[in-house]
């Protein structure tokens, strides 16, 4: 199933390989959001060509809309959405943080009202698996519940033990032939609630685990303390998944510590917002300064967008709201991630990660832009 290569012999950076029943993910591995069956704008050939091995798409979302008879009908999500490699469904905890979801959480699970059709659901961890068999999905998450940051200690170890109690309850789902079952480890930023979760889940022996509750509003170097201490309470055997953290920077540290999968919507959602990833830096393409600037993104990117268009034909579209912008910018910052976690990949089975984060950060330490925070 999870598979470790090699682990680079200056840090924990490691490389290895997730066997799915839609191919084998090498990892580090990063994985476009596509939360309600698509990734903005892109089609999965776009995705392929560029080296996406896996997507992550959200069950709960998928169950409002289109709903799980239009899924099971069309053969699963991977017939409905034209993509023959692995997908990961979140649960839809994450949801339950959002003001825009009034949801009611009970030990049983959470109820919705849909605002669309006005319908109740129901959500119950054994429901949420059994949803994600009739989705298809190759790594299923298990229902969890993630507080939002801020809440009190009481809170938070309320939260923990629910989303324990969920896990224990799901034990009891039969999987799809070669659907694999992760758990997500929760507890805030408290490191006791943090360990104790994960020595319950780790004891429970799912096929690997998320490090949830994190970028969620706490401040980075919160973050990166709390990560650095989950990590190591995960087995070396089992794959580690960093769910919603994706910024470059934040990849590399996460890989460094020994992280092997993550998802974020940070490119596609930047792309949109006209900010533009590059080896040097992140660059506002709306800028005036690109109006005649005639050179590729990034000079150093072979993606398609690179290969055929400049800086000044991005910048006109941008300026003109042209709907074609928002699809070349996302290629080429997806294009960017996938670059970066291969390239890691090479650097950590050469045993010079150390040396390649230094060298990329160097050169995202050039930009003169930050990136829009919506």
């Amino acid at each position: 199933m999870f598979e470790l290569i090699h682990t680079d012999k200056n840090t924990g950076a490691r490389v290895g390989k997730l066997k799915t029943n839609h191919g084998i993910i090498d990892t580090p591995a990063f994985m476009p959001v596509a939360t309600k069956g698509t990734v903005k704008t892109i089609i999965p050939e776009e995705l392929s060509e560029m080296g996406t091995q896996a997507l992550i798409s959200n069950a709960f979302h998928l169950l409002l809309a289109p709903g799980m008879e239009v899924i099971r009908k069309s053969g699963g999500l991977h017939k409905f959405m034209h993509w023959d490699r692995a997908i990961f469904t979140d649960s839809g905890g994450f949801q339950m943080i959002r003001k825009d979801f009034p949801f009611k959480i009970s030990d049983e699970g959470f109820t919705y009202k849909n605002p669309r059709d006005g319908k109740k659901y129901s959500y119950t961890p054994e429901s949420c698996l059994e949803n994600q068999k009739i989705i298809g999905t190759d790594v299923a998450m298990i229902l969890d519940e993630c507080p939002a940051y801020g809440s009190d200690h009481s809170a938070i170890e309320a939260s923990t033990a629910r989303t324990i109690r969920w896990a224990e309850r799901a034990k009891s789902i039969e999987a799809n032939s070669g659907q694999l079952f992760f758990a997500i480890l929760q507890g805030g930023t408290f490191a006791e609630l943090r360990k104790k979760c994960a020595e319950e889940l780790v004891e429970m022996d799912f096929d690997g685990y998320g490090i949830g509750g994190l970028s969620i509003g706490e401040p980075k170097e919160i973050m990166n303390e709390v990560l650095k201490s989950s990590v190591p309470l995960v087995p070396e055997d089992k794959p580690r998944y960093l769910m919603g953290v994706g910024s470059p920077v934040e990849l590399l540290t996460a890989i460094e510590s020994g992280v092997d999968i993550f998802d974020s919507a940070f490119p596609t959602r930047n792309a949109r917002h006209q900010t533009l990833m590059t080896s040097r830096g992140n660059i506002d393409i709306a800028r005036a300064k690109f109006t005649l600037d005639l050179s590729p993104i990034d000079e150093n990117c072979d993606c398609y967008t690179c290969r055929n268009y400049t800086r000044a034909y991005l910048h006109h579209l941008f300026k003109e709201s042209e709907l074609l912008a928002l699809r070349l910018a996302s290629i080429h910052n997806l294009h960017f991630m996938q670059w970066i976690v291969l390239e890691a990949r090479e650097a950590i089975l050469e045993d010079r990660f150390v040396d390649f984060k230094k060298s990329v950060l160097n050169g995202l330490s050039t930009s003169q832009f930050s990136a829009p925070s919506g």
